[in-house]
């Protein structure tokens, strides 16, 4: 940094005591020209922190507004496939359940044979008792199992558009906050959903395989103890049209009833 001198305005190098051209002491000359350099310099130092500032508080204000949600299914390619299509549907969620303890059911399918099926009120009552009212009421009567694949699991319960929309219910899952010791092994069923944890209402699922990677994500309520074989013999027949596994409609398995025994 060149040092002005006051006197005859002549520039020394810096560190010079006396300017070479007319012998004036530069000293002070040198500190209000340091002094004045520091002054010009701070805004420019305080000008990226501030800049940094703004663009942070920008982000945390698009991003508080903007929910973010999990990968539904952590296996690559299935995410859609267990997914249901209740997330228009208005919650009605119920603060709690009367069931307890084990129940059983029946799902026959046309031109397959019938599945009978374990219910536990224990680990997931909620689920339970909305799939006992249904079943019940006539609900899954006349559906089909529209989504299908082969080692992964056989989904059906949607509404054909002749049924009343269906209430939501809360996932009874360890992501959602309630301990559920049943794991998605081969035989269980469970419910199905959208990205929302309480968005399953109808839709459930049957795993052909074991698929223990949605343990904690989805509500699985009960387990398949005879006629495992017709599940297998749903999967290995089905045709998916693409790799979410959906099934035509003229293909798709026909529920003809579902039964609660006790």
């Amino acid at each position: 940094m060149k040092i002005k001198c006051p006197a005859c305005g002549k520039e020394n190098n810096e560190g010079a005591k006396n300017c070479r051209y007319c012998g004036k002491t530069l000293t002070r000359a040198a500190k209000q020209q340091a002094a004045a350099k520091k002054r010009q310099l701070l805004p420019r130092i305080l000008l990226v922190p501030a800049a940094a500032l703004t663009v942070l508080a920008v982000c945390w204000f698009l991003f508080s507004r903007v929910p973010l949600h999990e990968s539904i299914l952590t296996a690559a390619g299935e995410e859609e496939m267990v997914s249901g299509l209740e997330e228009e549907e208005e919650s009605e969620i119920p603060e709690t359940a009367e069931l307890t303890g084990l129940h059983h059911a029946e799902i026959t399918i046309r031109d397959y044979g019938t599945l009978r099926l374990e219910l536990d009120a224990d680990a997931a009552p909620l689920t339970v008792e909305n799939f006992i009212r249904l079943a019940q009421e006539g609900f899954y009567d006349g559906l089909t199992f529209h989504r299908i694949m082969d080692g992964f699991m056989i989904q059906g319960g949607r509404p054909d558009g002749s049924k009343s929309p269906v209430p939501t219910i809360p996932g009874e899952f360890s992501q959602n906050g309630v301990n559920n010791p049943i794991s998605h092994v081969k035989g269980v069923i469970s419910m199905a959903r959208s990205g929302d944890p309480n968005s399953a209402s109808s839709q459930f699922f049957i795993t052909v395989g074991d698929a223990t990677y949605l343990d904690g994500s989805y509500a699985a309520f009960g387990r398949v103890t005879e006629g495992m074989e017709v599940v297998e013999k749903i999967a290995k027949d089905a045709r998916p049209v693409d790799d979410n596994g959906t099934i035509l409609p003229e293909e798709q398995p026909l529920i003809e009833n579902v039964v609660i025994t006790d």
